[in-house]
């Protein structure tokens, strides 16, 4: 297999190529990464010495780049994306055009070359909120912030190319993604930073919001499942085995962090903030015996341990982001 894999450099894309380069018969694996603030070639650590990967900086929107590298590729997995909640408020178009256009680029590219398999992936923000229930793969989408429509839309021009031209695409959503590494914008090391540091951490209303919370390598275990056996066309969900309240992920990590009861201050609720996600995964595990492998205890603890074992690794992004300071 030679993958070409997009925003490789991140969070989630990051951890799939240190999986895959284990696989006997990954041959090459390129990465595709603009390096925006969320990217990272550290991330990748050595594994350009292997000699069997390569990274090229370079933009998802580049259609003469996109169309060279997808040339020299079989198989494609697409994470690069716009991916924070709140930055998608202050500028939805940035979100569109990254999240609808690079895809429709990088699909456009994989028509042409008839690339044996394009996983996009996805979320579960797309189905919206549930207040009970879980959302299958054939659910509407319901999509109410700006990142959740630029995710909503980018998986239908996925989804259109296998049906009008016969592009082998599948989608994945994912609930939220945790682990080492991760941007400290998102709600898991942005609460363990502070808390580690001695700060509070603030939760919206009275943290009553639902999240699913999946380890990142059980979700690169999906993603390399439907790369490998998923039917083209198709959604799978990947969820992983805890649903936890914004309170009751706070109260489990002041205690992980050995921090102060009282770390826990409460703001309003901004004015669209989806009250509960939920998906069923059965499809997953019956299609491609998929099922996430860590416990939420286990991989929680792990993770934290790492953000305090390496402090140099994101103290220095706090300080960036001014996120230290709030």
């Amino acid at each position: 297999m030679h993958i070409l894999v997009t925003g490789g450099a991140g969070f989630i894309g990051s951890h799939f190529v240190h999986r895959m380069l284990k696989a006997p018969d990954v041959e090459t694996i390129t990465v595709l990464d603009s390096l925006t603030y969320a990217g990272h070639r550290g991330n990748l650590g050595d594994l350009e010495l292997t000699g069997k990967l390569a990274f090229v900086h370079g933009d998802i929107l580049d259609v003469l780049l996109v169309d060279r590298l997808m040339a020299a590729h079989d198989m494609v997995v697409h994470f690069a994306a716009e991916s924070h909640v709140d930055r998608s408020y202050a500028a939805p178009g940035t979100f569109v055009t990254t999240n609808v256009m690079g895809t429709q680029t990088l699909i456009d590219a994989a028509t042409r070359h008839s690339i044996t398999k394009f996983v996009h992936v996805s979320t579960d923000e797309v189905y919206g909120p549930l207040a009970e229930g879980r959302a299958a793969e054939d659910a509407p989408l319901l999509p109410t912030v700006p990142y959740a429509a630029s995710k909503a839309a980018s998986d239908l021009v996925a989804l259109s190319a296998h049906r009008t031209y016969g592009t082998r695409v599948c989608v994945t959503r994912s609930s939220n993604n945790y682990g080492p590494r991760q941007y400290p914008e998102k709600v898991i090391p942005f609460f363990v930073a502070r808390l580690l540091t001695g700060r509070p951490v603030t939760l919206h209303d009275r943290g009553q919001h639902v999240r699913n919370w999946l380890h990142v390598e059980d979700n690169c275990a999906g993603i390399e499942a439907v790369l490998r056996r998923g039917r083209p066309g198709e959604v799978y969900n990947l969820g992983g085995d805890t649903d936890q309240t914004g309170l009751e992920l706070a109260q489990r990590l002041i205690r992980l962090c050995d921090a102060n009861r009282d770390s826990i201050a409460y703001v309003p609720d901004r004015q669209s903030n989806d009250i509960r996600y939920a998906m069923d995964c059965s499809k997953a595990a019956g299609e491609l015996g998929y099922r996430p492998q860590r416990s939420f205890d286990a991989g929680l603890a792990e993770t934290v341990a790492w953000y305090r074992d390496n402090p140099q690794q994101w103290t220095p992004l706090l300080d960036r982001e001014g996120l230290a300071h709030v």
